[in-house]
């Protein structure tokens, strides 16, 4: 039983040390946060998929509670597509960082919306992290790698 357990917990301790934020293509990312500033305050939800070692593409939506553009109630919602560049290599950071700069576009209740942002990820373990984006909307939450 000794034994058991201490191979479990070498195997969980390994994950932990080998997480890596991002690994190029097919590597797909879930982010769930809070917006902070920008077309509202409210949650958000992300997706991104790898095409490989440099480019994502992606999906999201941001429910605004307050603040929303021009106070006008259809604004508060926002369904866009997203294209993130990964630095990762070309900055030669660490396995558990990944640092992104990328635009969004889609539809902002019956208007165009247009951001452009720059992310960070820390992975914690090979499943869960942390995120921040900052541009036209900034955003802060967990990240799930799958």
């Amino acid at each position: 039983m000794k034994k058991l357990i201490f191979a479990f917990m070498v195997v969980l301790f390994s994950s932990s040390i080998n997480a890596q934020a991002w690994t190029g293509k097919g590597d797909q990312k879930l982010q769930l946060g809070l917006n902070a500033w920008g077309y509202g305050t409210g949650v958000t939800g992300t997706y991104d998929y790898g095409l490989n070692r440099l480019l994502s593409i992606g999906v999201g939506l941001n429910a605004y509670f307050d603040g929303y553009k021009d106070n006008d109630k259809d604004n508060n919602v926002f369904i866009f597509g997203r294209l993130n560049f990964h630095l990762k290599e070309a900055l030669d950071l660490p396995e558990k960082w990944d640092i992104y700069p990328g635009v969004d576009l889609g539809v902002l209740g019956k208007d165009f919306g247009i951001g452009a942002h720059i992310g960070a990820r820390y992975y914690f373990t090979n499943k869960v992290g942390v995120f921040a984006e900052v541009g036209n909307n900034g955003s802060i939450g967990v990240s799930f790698n799958f």
